[in-house]
């Protein structure tokens, strides 16, 4: 199943489902079907998992509605099922206040996995914007992310694009938290 054929984007609403996304080698195997399905074997090979791992990981996704079997063939007298996102895109609920921000966590994660030696782009900026430069920001940053999503080629290496948008909290607030 080509992405193309996929939905757009899968809302996560259920406490199954954001248990599911919150797990980070539950991430990495959703990033390695991002753009083509693979068997439990192929997504094993690509995470550094057991295929054992692999398989209760997979299977816990594909119960939350995260993935999906796309194409079986049989191999040796086995039926090998190939896996997919459910969606392009998957929407995680807004953690709330003081929440935790899961994707923000485990692109950290993946950041301080990736290789040294290999080329970065991480930036940090402080800006002072009106609400209507936030908001055009936000979407230049998204159409960005989406016009560069739509050039992707499986055949080529990942790269990972993470940013965040957001006023911080109010300085006497963050240092109120901190003592």
């Amino acid at each position: 199943m080509p992405t193309d054929d996929l939905p757009e984007t899968f809302h996560v609403t259920t406490d199954e489902q954001l248990r599911a996304v919150s797990n980070l080698t539950r991430h990495r195997i959703m990033a390695v079907l991002r753009f083509e399905p693979a068997s439990i074997t192929q997504i094993a090979e690509r995470v550094g998992l057991a295929k054992g791992s692999s398989s209760y990981h997979v299977r816990l996704l594909e119960r939350a509605g995260l993935v999906k079997v796309v194409r079986t063939r049989k191999v040796r007298g086995v039926t090998e099922r190939y896996y997919a996102m459910a969606a392009r895109a998957i929407v995680l609920p807004d953690p709330g206040e003081g929440g935790p921000d899961v994707l923000m966590r485990h692109a950290v994660a993946d950041l301080e996995a990736a290789p040294v030696e290999g080329e970065r782009h991480v930036r940090m900026a402080h800006l002072r914007l009106t609400q209507e430069q936030f908001v055009e920001l936000g979407a230049r940053l998204e159409a960005l992310a989406d016009e560069y999503r739509e050039l992707s080629d499986p055949s080529l290496p990942d790269a990972s694009l993470v940013f965040a948008l957001f006023h911080p909290a109010a300085r006497e607030q963050a240092e109120g938290e901190a003592k």
